[in-house]
């Protein structure tokens, strides 16, 4: 099922004639981004005086009308369940969630049912009508922590646009193979992995990805690290790591050859962690400005049990 969404706008005095036709839409519906407007007119949806426009910098002038008329998908083919909903907050533009691992974020190949936004749309069924299901990020299946959805349309779209001008911070705990001993920048651009689609890679022709990280604890052959995304690319805190050489202990996507640490595979400490099959990869905190209430959401939380219990174990090799 499609939704329509039908915008309107007649250029005025006040606005300054020439000005390009996607800067001047992104400024009068802020909840929208001016590259969702570009995408918009290369797709012919946008209008001038009932004249389709293809190019973005198209030049207005006073008592133009402009029309934009696109279609969105509408969730509306699972079917809902009654599944448990960690929220950490909620009012009613968004809500919080604390995700457990083994959850799926959304539907897809394999996983139909069980699914986070089969949860949503059990307790709320308004959210069939915003798109994806008010979801604004996603988290791996097997990646614990906060993750945001959106209860209306306009905060769908404000989350959206805040998301990709970098204004919701998000970090994240991980604890990695080996032993680093500095804070870094790791400037690395990732791709689809060639070879294995399913997989993401670091490739000259990615997207720009930039993860920061600081060390938070250090353990016999693993470092605990704190981690901000400064780019929102897909698994990009587990593509990273590997490319940096300290693998997230568990990943069972992203790993290299545990050979490639010294006296790992003799140690007793192998055969206590050997068994932990997920990344132990943790979104432990998000930040950002409601818009609508125009004050600072802050929201922490900590790891989950099976982390705890990894976490005391390692404490007792040194």
């Amino acid at each position: 099922m499609k939704r329509l969404v039908l915008l309107t706008k007649i250029v005025s005095k006040k606005i300054f004639n020439k000005n390009r036709i996607d800067k001047f839409l992104a400024q009068c519906f802020k909840k929208y981004s001016r590259n969702h407007f570009k995408k918009c007119i290369i797709k012919k949806y946008v209008t001038v005086n009932d004249k389709i426009i293809t190019s973005p910098d198209f030049k207005i002038k006073k008592g133009d009308i402009i029309h934009v008329k696109y279609y969105y998908k509408v969730v509306n083919y699972f079917t809902p369940e009654k599944i448990f909903l960690n929220i950490i907050y909620e009012d009613k533009y968004c809500l919080v969630i604390n995700k457990p691992h083994s959850l799926v974020v959304h539907p897809g190949h394999g996983n139909y049912s069980g699914t986070l936004l089969n949860g949503l749309i059990y307790y709320y069924k308004d959210i069939l009508n915003i798109p994806r299901a008010g979801i604004i990020h996603r988290l791996d299946k097997d990646t614990t922590g906060l993750i945001i959805i959106a209860k209306t349309i306009s905060m769908y779209f404000l989350l959206k646009k805040m998301m990709k001008l970098r204004k919701i911070h998000r970090e994240y705990k991980a604890l990695v193979f080996g032993k680093i001993k500095n804070e870094g920048l790791i400037n690395a651009p990732i791709g689809r992995n060639k070879f294995k689609r399913t997989c993401m890679a670091v490739t000259l022709d990615g997207k720009e990805s930039l993860t920061y990280y600081t060390v938070k604890k250090k353990y016999k052959f693993f470092t605990l690290l704190k981690l901000k995304l400064l780019t929102g690319r897909t698994h990009q805190i587990r593509v990273h790591m590997l490319h940096i050489k300290h693998p997230i202990l568990g990943d069972q996507k992203y790993k290299c050859n545990l050979n490639f640490f010294k006296g790992f595979n003799n140690s007793i400490l192998f055969n206590k962690v050997k068994n932990f099959h997920r990344q132990v990869l943790h979104a432990y905190k998000i930040k950002f400005i409601h818009p609508f209430k125009n004050k600072i959401i802050k929201l922490k939380i900590k790891f989950p049990q099976d982390i705890k219990k990894l976490l005391s174990i390692l404490k007792k090799y040194k």
